[in-house]
């Protein structure tokens, strides 16, 4: 099947008509999982007044912003496992999926700066803690977040629009990342892979600092805490934030700077799956899990609806 300069087409996962049906209900599953888990974490701290507070606040945008990472990649994907035949996308629509990974992905990295940042303030000026996160710095923290997602985005998406794609143009991927984008079109590559290159260095990098800063300062703290109990308690509030931290940026830093000489389309594809389907899965069972207050609040919920 040919394509016009205007079509795309995507290889996706497999072609295995018995693989794309079980693959279909996986990835159903995990997509419930995550709208689920993310709305139940939404709810609980708008609706629980004791979780009204700039952690809980930051992880509410986390959640939001799992759900909209999630949701420009998993529909499109799941629609592509009940297609037979060569599955096509629009260049426009391609674009538009691209935007929002980008513009999704931007804004986890540094809303975990943000929660990082404020683990750091909790921890090591708890007299100031009231103090230095007012309301209104929270707002500007969440904002400035959302506006770097939104400038990584911009930066990755208007170069592409120039690249020349030319009939038959296949994207060895199940989604219109930039990378497997590039590797498909026939011409106009450089700025875009230049642009990519440097803004995942500079907004990767920038943000994994101030992430690392934050939590060098807490370690430090922490081990000058003299109890034990105080010490675990300490450590209790920030290691759900630190594994979802580690899922996060391996794999994605490890995707966009890996040279070529070790890039492969399944490599690629395990990658994508993992910090964009797998990690937004993720964030609300290890939120949920391992955190005391999240655990209460939802028992003080679901007790109320009993009682209803």
């Amino acid at each position: 099947n040919q394509t016009s300069g205007t079509e795309l087409v995507l290889l996706g996962l497999t072609r295995d008509p018995f693989l794309q049906s079980l693959l279909f209900i996986v990835f159903l599953i995990i997509y419930l999982i995550i709208l689920l888990g993310n709305m139940v974490i939404m709810m609980v701290i708008r609706t629980d007044f004791h979780l009204h507070s700039p952690m809980y606040f930051f992880l509410f945008h986390l959640a939001l912003v799992d759900i909209c990472y999630a949701t420009a990649v998993v529909p499109k994907m799941l629609v592509n496992f009940l297609v037979k035949g060569s599955i096509t996308i629009a260049v426009n629509a391609c674009m538009t999926q691209m935007f929002f990974i980008f513009l999704s992905a931007g804004c986890e990295v540094f809303m975990l700066s943000v929660m990082a940042y404020d683990r750091y303030v909790a921890i090591c000026n708890p007299l100031k803690y009231q103090e230095a996160m007012s309301k209104h710095f929270c707002y500007q923290l969440v904002g400035s977040a959302w506006a770097m997602g939104l400038l990584y985005s911009v930066l990755n998406t208007i170069p592409v629009l120039n690249i020349k794609f030319c009939g038959h143009t296949e994207i060895k991927h199940f989604s219109c990342e930039l990378p497997p984008l590039l590797s498909a079109a026939c011409s106009g590559t450089f700025l875009s892979k230049l642009i990519l290159l440097f803004s995942a260095v500079i907004f990767g990098s920038s943000s994994f600092l101030l992430t690392l800063i934050s939590y060098i300062y807490i370690i430090a703290t922490v081990l000058k805490i003299q109890s034990a109990e105080g010490r675990h308690k300490a450590f209790s509030t920030c290691s759900s934030h630190f594994i979802v931290v580690g899922l996060l940026y391996i794999t994605a830093l490890f995707q966009y700077t890996k040279p070529k000489s070790v890039s492969s389309s399944i490599l690629d594809q395990v990658l994508s799956t993992q910090y964009s389907i797998l990690t937004p899965m993720l964030n609300p069972i290890i939120y949920s899990l391992k955190n005391k207050d999240m655990k209460t609040a939802l028992g003080r919920i679901l007790k109320k609806l009993q009682f209803a």
